[in-house]
């Protein structure tokens, strides 16, 4: 009988690491993928991304609609608690073996409650990760919430286990974003040209996310960010933050430039597209998790703006800057003019691992067996 593996994706930035995941579990004739899909991938103003996925020849099972109109905090809280009660409705229909989900959002905190109270074992992949406010919190409580462990870093693995998990159950497997970069699977130079008419100018690519902490700043923050990145008059490209408390602020900011020359903007891009920019562009601009991640293997600068990343491992391509437009702009010139800097981001190493992820977390999925002794947790401190 096959094993039944429900993965949770919220997101096109999540979707887009689990790919290799995913496409290894469809191919596995052992395996049965079942894809639940929620958060940004439903709505509209953020690119209905759901429609990438099935384009990729996925099979969505089921949609979970947690979207939310106010732009606040308490939006957000209410969305995850009727996103618990939801997800369990679906689990309790598709009875998968286990519910694989990722990273530190709260439709993923509110799978992982769903499955614990059907008795459904969770495997959590990007744990044991540091990055800032309520993301690293949630983060954690997922951990606690989780049966298995995909750790990305040798730290990550060790800071899990210091949380009072068997190391048994933890293993160090890297980020499954880079297995399909170090397989060169992105969008050509020449595709990009074509698709999105860029030039052989330098590109600079701008993705910033709105930090829950500092919703009332939000707007402010990206004022400061778009002021330095379009000062050089070198193309832009801004794709949409996410949709939580403070997007659409930033949002509103961004609209502002869209008849600038040389500016354009993306409600959202394919993945495979997405990493092909990563490769082509001279800098990446803002507080994406992917500039700490994905940006190393292209040998990438990255200007890090603010808190939303903070105490996450970086390799030497990152620049770390407050959000001021003087300290964003110095930044940008650096990682586009400094050959000095670029030469050492070409040497640079990335601590996330070496490309061969999913092959890991699917072997490790398939030989684990499914009963009480898996989801009976024994903490060990």
């Amino acid at each position: 009988m096959k094993k039944k593996i429900c993965v949770v994706t919220g997101t096109r930035a999540d979707y887009g690491i689990y790919y290799p995941v995913l496409s290894k579990i469809k191919n596995d004739r052992d395996l049965q993928l079942s894809i639940v899909a929620t958060g940004m991938h439903l709505m509209k103003e953020f690119g209905y991304t759901v429609k990438d996925i099935e384009e990729d020849g996925f099979k969505v099972n089921s949609r979970v609609d947690i979207s939310y109109s106010k732009d606040t905090g308490e939006a957000m809280a209410y969305s995850v608690g009727q996103a618990v009660g939801k997800f369990a409705h679906v689990f309790n229909r598709i009875k998968p073996d286990i519910v694989v989900v990722l990273g530190d959002r709260g439709e993923m905190f509110a799978a992982a409650v769903a499955a614990n109270y059907l008795n459904i074992p969770v495997a959590h992949i990007h744990g044991g990760e540091i990055s800032g406010h309520v993301d690293g919190i949630l983060r954690h409580a997922i951990t606690k919430l989780s049966h298995i462990h995909f750790a990305a870093t040798r730290k990550s693995a060790e800071r899990i286990i210091s949380m009072g998990e068997d190391r048994n159950r933890v293993y160090l497997v890297g980020a499954p974003a880079l297995d399909r970069i170090l397989k060169s699977d992105y969008t050509s130079k020449k595709e990009l040209r074509d698709k999105y008419g860029f030039s052989d100018e330098k590109l600079i690519l701008v993705i910033q996310h709105p930090v829950l902490s500092e919703i009332k700043e939000a707007a402010f923050q990206m004022k400061e960010t778009m002021y330095a990145a379009v000062s050089f008059k070198l193309p832009v490209m801004v794709i949409y933050p996410n949709a939580d408390a403070g997007g659409r602020q930033m949002i509103a900011v961004i609209k502002k430039y869209s008849k600038v020359p040389y500016v354009e903007i993306y409600k959202s891009i394919p993945h495979r597209d997405y990493l092909g920019v990563l490769r082509i562009a001279s800098v990446i601009v803002g507080n994406s998790s992917s500039a700490i991640i994905e940006a190393p293997s292209f040998n990438l600068p990255a200007v890090n703006i603010g808190s939303r990343q903070a105490g996450r491992e970086q390799a030497a391509n990152v620049i770390n800057v407050n959000c001021k437009k003087a300290k964003i702009k110095a930044a940008i010139k650096k990682s586009v003019y400094n050959r000095n800097l670029r030469e050492s981001v070409k040497k640079c190493k990335n601590p996330y691992g070496n490309g061969t992820a999913s092959d890991k977390i699917v072997k490790i999925i398939s030989g684990v067996k499914f009963d009480l002794n898996l989801m009976q947790k024994r903490i060990t401190y």
